[in-house]
Parts: structure tokens; sequence; C-alpha cells
């Protein structure tokens, strides 16, 4: 019999162009260069402590602080795999932090001698209440660009402006101060040492990370994303998809407005969220997922999140004004905009 082949062992240099061709690649060196920045510059920056079984440390704040932009990235990823946008994050991350803290409030009462504070509605409805609201918003978007074939960015361009509007109509304009010391848990408690704010993240991506490689639904979102047409022809529902791949990017928008006045202790109709849909678009492209739809990585989106929270910390460590935050983002986005151009790298590789 004839001898078989000898197995070709790759060389180390083809093993390292492997990996610097693998996905996460890039999102990952650019987050190693911003952490190499802020180890030289910013002292004391992987400095962990333990203060009352709690970790404390830069580290600690940077991932705590992109929880809730991780959270909307993980919705608009999805979103964005089937050729769609969801411009409306931050006007339902304010309405459902505002319906949170308005129904949950907080009211001394004296027990014993000692005053505490009760919420105005049981905590669990009023969350209830809060999540019900960002559902009916992705519903809505759903249903406009699902159902009556809007263009996904005008869709979502009237709740953006209309979601904002009802959080500030509901608050007269003003900031809703929660006292009720047990919502606080969600934004700023700790569970095993670590914020609890990262046990939601993991929850929710490990859930869906399962749905996507365990079922179909992976397979169908890349169909919808690469030809919406050919996937219907194949028996995939790709209006039903898009419509609860919208409400699922509310969902996870309306948990990191909780979040967020859960941090903050308070609700501001007018602020909270402000630009959240560019960060999450951001940190979506950051980590790899493709602007035309079909390829997409959840892994890729959370390093993309804490690439863009590590940089404004770098910014913030750094004493550069907070102006300048604005436009490094805006470099950002035209560079990956410029890398995910065909006719860019077709020219860059006729020059080259």
């Amino acid at each position: 019999m004839p001898a078989e082949p000898a197995a070709v062992t790759p060389s180390p240099r083809q093993s390292g162009a492997g990996l610097l061709r693998h996905e996460l690649a890039k999102p990952l060196l650019a987050l190693a260069a911003l952490l190499v920045l802020d180890f030289i510059f910013v002292p004391g920056f992987f400095t962990l402590q333990v203060r009352d079984g709690h970790l404390y440390g830069p580290l600690i704040d940077i991932v705590n602080r992109a929880a809730p932009l991780m959270l909307a990235a993980l919705g608009m990823t999805l979103v964005i795999a089937t050729r769609g946008i969801d411009i409306s994050v931050g006007a339902v991350v304010a309405l459902s932090g505002t319906m949170a803290a308005m129904l949950i409030g907080g009211t001394m009462v004296i027990n014993n001698g000692v005053p505490t504070y009760v919420a105005n509605t049981p905590m669990a409805l009023a969350l209830a209440a809060a999540m019900g609201a960002a559902v009916l918003c992705g519903a809505w978007n759903g249903l406009l660009v699902a159902g009556l074939k809007l263009q996904p960015i005008v869709a979502t361009l009237i709740l953006m402006v209309a979601g904002r509007g009802l959080a500030q109509l509901l608050t007269d304009g003003q900031i809703v101060t929660v006292y009720y010391q047990p919502f606080f848990f969600l934004g700023s408690g700790y569970l095993l040492g670590i914020p609890f704010a990262l046990w939601v993240v993991a929850a929710v991506l490990l859930v869906v990370g399962l749905l996507l490689k365990k079922t179909a639904l992976g397979l169908f979102i890349q169909a919808v994303g690469i030809n919406p047409v050919a996937a219907r022809l194949a028996g995939v529902r790709t209006a039903t998809l898009i419509f609860f791949v919208y409400v699922f990017c509310s969902a996870c928008a309306g948990l990191a407005g909780l979040m967020i006045a859960s941090n903050i202790k308070s609700a501001d109709a007018n602020n909270a969220g402000l630009l959240l849909e560019l960060d999450a678009i951001l940190a979506v492209t950051l980590g790899g997922t493709s602007l035309a739809g079909g390829k997409f990585s959840l892994a890729g989106s959370m390093i993309g999140a804490l690439i863009i929270q590590t940089l404004t910390y770098t910014i913030y460590s750094l004493g550069v004004p907070p102006e300048v935050n604005m436009v490094v983002k805006s470099i950002v986005v035209f560079a990956v905009c410029l890398s995910q151009s065909a006719g860019f790298k077709k020219m860059w590789k006729g020059r080259a």
C-alpha cells in the first residue's frame, strides 16, 4: 500500500498570519494598544483592590461603565446583521429609565423611629412596565420596517424623536430622583465581588450566543442579511425574523436604560442615552460586523464596546478636553467605513 503523505506542519510565520486574519484580531489589537497606552501614561491603571469583598480599579470601572453600551451593541448587532439600523436606541433608554424612576420613586416612612424609603409601585411591576414599554417600541420599529417596508433609518428616526419627547413629557423635562435602595443594585451593586451589571450582560450574551449557535437562528439572520429575497424563497420568514430582531434590540436598550437609571439613582429624559445609538453602531462595526449585513460577531461587538469605553477613559485620564472624544470617534467611524468599502479596497490594491 502506498505510504500516506506526511502531514504538513504550518510554520510559526504561517500560524501568526492565520491569527492576524481572525475576525477578532483587529479589535483585540486596538483594545490592547489602548491598554498599553493607559499602562504607560495612567499611573496604577492595572491596579485592582478588594474593598468590602468588592473589586475596584480602573479596569473594573471601564467594564462596569461599558455594560449599558454592551447591551445596546448586542441588540444593534443583530439589527445590522439583517441590513438594518436602529437609531432610536437612546430614546428607548431614556423612556425605560424614566418609566422605572417615576413608578418606583420612593416615599419616606418611619419604621420603629427609623426613616426608610419604600417604592411607590412594587419594583418588579415597575421594571416589567419599563421593559414592556421598551418591547412595544421595538414592536413599533419592527412593524414599520418588516410590515410597511420603510427604510430602517427613517422608521427608527420617528421613534428617536418621539420616544425622547414622550419621556420629556412624562417628566416635564425635570430629573426624576429615585430613593428606593434595592433599585440601585442593578446598576451599582456587586455579586461575588463583580459589578452586577456585568453578570446581566454576561447572561444576555450567553443566552443569545447559545440561541445563535445551537439553533438555526444564526444561519437565518445571516441568510436574511446576505440576500433577503433568496432567504424568503428558501422558506425563511424574513418579515417575522426582522420584526423580532428590532424587538430584541429595543429590549436590550430598555435594560440598558434601567441600568443607567439605577446607577445614577435618577432618570434624566434629556440626556440619558443621548447618542448611545451612535456608540452602539460604532462598537458593532469595530467588532467586525458588516454594515452591508450578513456577517456579524457578538464577541466582536463586546470588544468594540470596551474599545469605546477605554478610549473615553483614556481621553479623560490624560486631561484631554472632552470635546476631543467626539472628534476621535468621528475619525474612527471614517476609518471603519473605509475599511468596509469595496471601492476603497479596490483603489488601495490598485495603488499597491
